[in-house]
Formats: structure tokens, C-alpha cells, sequence
């Protein structure tokens, strides 16, 4: 790999994140059912697929070169916006006591929320 193409990677990467994580919304929905909040007008599988589609949708923005940056912003927006679901999340597993391992993964999920974020806009600002 070049010089001039290594900056992209990141970009690459965090493509194949959400690509990966936008499938499972189909392959996988109930899980994803749980995290939307009941105050959401409409069905929780629609918002999980909804969900999964505007993954896909910034996986491919973000791996097209021409796309790039919009991609960039775009996965930061998503990741803010997914915020709540994973709040409701880790409060609901705290609630059912949960296994310890599993409470400690919602909270980390929480907590990833922010260098995804910082990640995505990296990829922006290198596009």
C-alpha cells in the first residue's frame, strides 16, 4: 500500500464497522428491537431496519472516495444518534441484573459511543 493511501485506511475500516454492524440489524433484529426507546412513533423493527439501512447506506458513502467526507459526517451524526438506544440499554440490563459480564459489555458499548465518534470525523477531515 502507498504512502498516499494509507490515511485511508481508517476510512476502509470504519466502512466495514458499519457495514458489519448495519447486516446484523437484518440478520439479527430482536436484539436491536430491544434498544429502541418506546417514545419512537412506529414499530421497533422498523426503526432496527431503518437503522441498518442508514449503516449500509454510510458504509458505502464512506467508501466511495467522491462520498467521503459527507460519509465521515454522516457516521458521526449516526453515532450521536444512537446514543439513547444505548443508554436505554445498558439501564435496562442494570434493571434486570443481568450477568455482570453482560451489563459491563452495555456500558462499554456506551462508552465507545464518543471515540467512534472522534474516529468518524478523522475520516472526514482526511477525505
Amino acid at each position: 500500500m502507498s504512502d498516499s493511501s494509507r490515511p485511508q485506511r481508517p476510512a476502509y475500516w470504519l466502512a466495514g464497522f458499519l457495514a458489519s454492524a448495519g447486516l446484523t440489524h437484518f440478520l439479527r433484529p430482536k436484539q436491536y428491537d430491544a434498544l429502541v426507546p418506546e417514545e419512537l412513533p412506529g414499530s421497533r423493527r422498523a426503526w432496527t431496519y431503518a437503522s441498518g439501512a442508514a449503516e449500509l447506506g454510510v458504509a458505502a458513502a464512506i467508501a466511495l472516495p467522491r462520498t467521503r467526507r459527507l460519509g465521515g459526517l454522516a457516521a458521526a451524526l449516526l453515532f450521536v444518534g444512537v446514543l439513547p438506544g444505548n443508554v436505554k440499554m445498558a439501564l435496562d440490563f442494570e434493571r434486570k441484573k443481568l450477568a455482570a459480564p453482560v451489563r459491563a459489555a452495555a456500558w462499554f458499548r456506551l462508552t465507545a459511543q464518543w471515540p467512534l465518534v472522534k474516529w468518524a470525523l478523522k475520516v472526514r477531515d482526511n477525505a
